[in-house]
């Protein structure tokens, strides 16, 4: 955090609006992994507002999932699904499949936590899709751990087992 601080004064110093924002998000994600996450939101928007002045839209995506992240584990889950959809939807314009694909993922996960295991699943599994398809093996096994979870959460247990088991067989590879 420290070196992000020096970053950001340095680049506010040299009017670099894209550094700028760049610092201000990974400040964010500093105080994320702190587990401060008002503090990090705090910065987030900050950044937010850099990335839609320049019109960067692959930043803005990502800026808004870390908003997303930021509200999930604030247990302001409502809030976290609007911003995961903003994200979403910006990186289906831009055509980022593994922004996409951390997008559904995480709207599967807020959804679960929301109770409604069949929509998670249904987020699940166009994640999944995208997962093997840019083969991102870590993606696939925490969508498929995922997926057992909601499995769980509907009663179906030799379901949830069988989704555990191929993610299983992913992580001790």
């Amino acid at each position: 955090i420290a070196y992000h601080e020096q970053a950001l004064a340095i680049r506010r110093g040299a009017h670099d609006k894209r550094g700028t924002g760049n610092s201000l998000n990974n400040l964010g994600m500093g105080y994320a992994r702190l587990g401060e996450q008002h503090k990090a939101i705090e910065y987030y928007d900050q950044a937010l507002l850099f990335a839609r002045e320049l019109g960067d839209k692959r930043d803005e995506g990502s800026i808004l999932g870390n908003l997303g992240v930021a509200y999930y584990f604030l247990e302001e889950v409502q809030q976290a699904v609007q911003f995961y959809e903003q994200a979403l939807t910006i990186d289906r314009e831009i055509g980022d499949k593994r922004g996409e694909g951390a997008d559904l993922g995480n709207l599967a996960r807020a959804h679960a936590k929301l109770g409604n295991a069949r929509e998670a699943i249904e987020f699940c599994e166009l994640a999944l899709a995208i997962a093997k398809q840019i083969g991102d093996r870590r993606m696939e096994g925490h969508l498929l751990a995922n997926l057992g979870l909601s499995y769980k959460q509907l009663g179906e247990n030799a379901k949830a087992r069988d989704f555990w088991q191929k993610a299983l067989q992913i992580y001790q590879t």
